[in-house]
């Protein structure tokens, strides 16, 4: 019998963002020690000689591949709308930094969203993502669930 097995891989990186146009403190740039826990499902190898058997996924190729997609492009990087008013000011080649300007409002909600079509199309074949968790702070976070989103 073949069962299907969840894993779970997490990752850590800091970012800054500016939410352009919000009503509250957080139009003001600031930064956050992000967590992102990334669940992925597939049944084990069974071949006896694969080198892989048993894995659903090595572990090692999901990091590389979250770290290509999201860790390394996101990390110290200011996020903006890019259609925001401010984005103007964070296009200029005199602004220092590691500037993301995004088609989208930086929320926490709009990045999980957007890691989760990034990772679903470079999953391999016959692995689907279940569930990303983007942790903006210690205490608030956003799920992203597949059957929600089918």
């Amino acid at each position: 019998m073949k069962s299907v097995i969840r894993l779970t891989k997490i990752f850590r990186f800091e970012a800054a963002h500016v939410l352009s146009g919000y009503d509250g403190p957080c139009r003001n740039i600031h930064g956050h020690s992000y967590v992102l826990e990334v669940t992925i499902k597939g049944i084990p190898i069974s071949e006896p000689t694969h080198p892989k058997c048993g894995m659903v996924m090595d572990f090692s190729q999901l990091k590389k591949m979250i770290h290509g997609l999201i860790i390394d492009p996101f990390d110290h990087g200011l996020m903006v709308n890019a259609a925001s008013e401010d984005a103007s000011l964070f296009r200029s080649a005199a602004f220092p930094g590691k500037i993301i300007l995004l088609p989208y409002q930086p929320t926490c909600e709009n990045m999980v969203a957007d890691f989760a079509g990034k990772i679903r199309e470079a999953l391999p074949e016959g692995i689907s993502l279940h569930m990303l968790r983007l942790h903006e702070t210690s205490s608030s976070y956003a799920d992203w669930v597949a059957e929600d989103n089918a």
